[in-house]
C-alpha cells in the first residue's frame, strides 16, 4: 500500500501546515493563485530545508517521474531537501507563481520561457534541461488521422488550458509546415484516457496528452493514433526554471534540488528495465499508468530517451547552447517569439552537479 499518496484522504501535519503556507503566501500574491492550492501535493516528508516544486503537470502522470522518484527514493533528502509536489493550473500560473516568489523552481517549455523572456521581459532563467524533444503527443483516431500537420487544418484540436505550451506546440506544427495556426480550433479538454471518446465521437479530432497517456490510449482502443510533434518542432525540450532573484539569493537550494533530479535520472539510466525504480515508486505512488507494467516501461523507455538524447555517455540536465539558440531562432521564424534576444543569457548551468566520472 503506497504511504504517500497522490490524492490523500487525510494529510499530516506536516502536509497541512506546508500547503497553509503555500495558499498563504498565493493569497497575498492576488486571487488567481489562490486556485493553486486546491491540489493536493506529494509531500516528500523526508526533513530537510523545506522547498515546494510547482508542477504544470498533474502528479498522478509518469511525465513527473523524475521528481516523484526524486522524492521516493531519497535523492532530494540525501542532499538536504523536504520538497513538497505542488501542482498549479498550467505553464501561465507556474510562471506567474514562480515570480510572485510562492515557489522557488518549476518545469516548463521551452516554448513558453523564451516568449515570456523575449517579450515580456520576464526574469525567468533555465536551470537545467530535462527532455531533449517533445514529451507530448497529439492522440488521434484511424479513421480520421492526423499523421502530417496537413491533415490539422480545419480540424479542431484539444488541449488542456486555453494558451499553454499544449496549444502552442499546436500553433509550432502548423508554423513550421508553412500553415496558419488558426486554421485550427482548439478546445480544452481533459487529459485522461477516457477523453478518446470525444475524438471517437468526432468532436474533435485528436487531442494533446503525456507519453504515458498517448501509451495507454494505444494499448486501449486499436483505432487509436499518435502523433508526434518532434517530427516537426526542434525547440519543444521541456527545463527546470528559477528567477533571477532566487539564483542571486539561494543558490545552494537550486543546487541541491538539481542534484537530487539529477540522482533521479541517474537511477533510472542505470535500470534498464527499470525493475528497481519502478519498485521504489509504488511504494510511495499509486496511480494507472505506474501500476501497469507494461506501460509504465514503455513509458519510462520513451522518457529516458528524451532524458539522454539518446546518448546515456552525455551528461543529464546540461542545456546545450547550439540546440537552445536554435530553438529561439524556430520559434522567431514561427512568430513565436520577439526577435532580437539574446538566448545564451536566458539559461544558466552553474547550478548543476559536476558530472559523475
Amino acid at each position: 500500500m503506497p504511504t504517500h499518496s497522490l490524492i490523500p484522504s487525510s494529510l499530516s501535519r506536516r502536509t497541512f501546515l506546508k500547503r497553509s503556507a503555500l495558499a498563504t503566501a498565493a493569497a497575498a500574491a492576488g486571487p488567481a493563485l489562490l486556485t493553486a492550492c486546491g491540489s493536493s501535493p506529494a509531500d516528500g516528508g523526508n526533513g530537510g530545508e523545506a522547498m515546494t516544486f510547482l508542477s504544470i503537470l498533474p502528479l498522478e502522470t509518469l511525465s513527473m517521474a523524475p521528481e516523484l522518484l526524486a522524492v521516493a527514493g531519497g535523492h532530494f533528502a540525501k542532499h538536504g531537501l523536504d520538497v513538497t509536489l505542488q501542482a498549479v493550473k498550467g505553464s501561465p500560473q507556474a510562471m506567474q507563481t514562480l515570480l510572485a516568489g510562492v515557489g522557488p523552481v518549476t518545469r516548463l517549455g521551452q516554448i513558453d520561457v523564451m516568449a515570456a523572456v523575449a517579450e515580456a521581459k520576464q526574469p525567468l532563467v533555465n536551470i537545467g534541461t530535462l527532455s531533449r524533444g517533445s514529451t507530448v503527443r497529439v492522440v488521434y483516431s484511424k479513421q480520421d488521422p492526423l499523421e502530417k500537420p496537413e491533415d490539422f487544418v480545419g480540424k479542431t484540436i484539444g488541449v488542456p488550458s486555453e494558451g499553454g505550451t499544449s496549444s502552442k506546440v499546436v500553433s509550432l506544427v502548423l508554423a513550421n509546415a508553412g500553415l496558419d495556426p488558426e486554421t485550427v480550433p482548439r478546445q480544452v479538454t481533459g487529459l485522461t484516457p477516457g477523453t478518446f471518446n470525444l475524438v471517437q465521437q468526432g468532436r474533435i479530432a485528436g487531442y494533446v496528452v503525456s507519453i504515458d497517456t498517448a501509451t495507454i490510449v494505444m494499448s486501449q482502443h486499436d483505432d487509436a493514433g499518435v502523433f508526434d510533434p518532434s517530427t516537426v518542432v526542434k525547440s519543444d525540450s521541456q527545463v527546470y526554471v528559477s528567477t533571477e532573484d532566487t539564483i542571486q539569493n539561494s543558490p545552494d537550494a537550486l543546487k541541491a534540488f538539481m542534484a537530487g533530479i539529477r540522482d533521479a535520472l541517474a537511477e533510472f539510466v542505470a535500470d534498464s528495465n527499470f525493475d528497481k525504480t519502478i519498485a521504489a515508486l509504488r511504494k510511495e505512488y499509486s496511480f494507472a499508468t505506474l501500476d501497469d507494467d507494461t506501460i509504465a516501461r514503455q513509458s519510462l523507455t520513451m522518457s529516458r530517451e528524451l532524458w539522454t538524447g539518446g546518448d546515456a555517455s552525455k551528461p543529464l540536465l546540461v542545456t546545450d547552447e547550439a540546440a537552445w539558440a536554435a530553438g529561439y531562432g524556430e520559434l522567431v521564424a514561427a512568430g513565436q517569439a520577439k526577435p532580437g534576444g539574446d538566448p545564451a543569457s536566458w539559461f544558466d548551468n552553474s547550478l548543476l552537479p559536476e558530472p559523475k566520472a
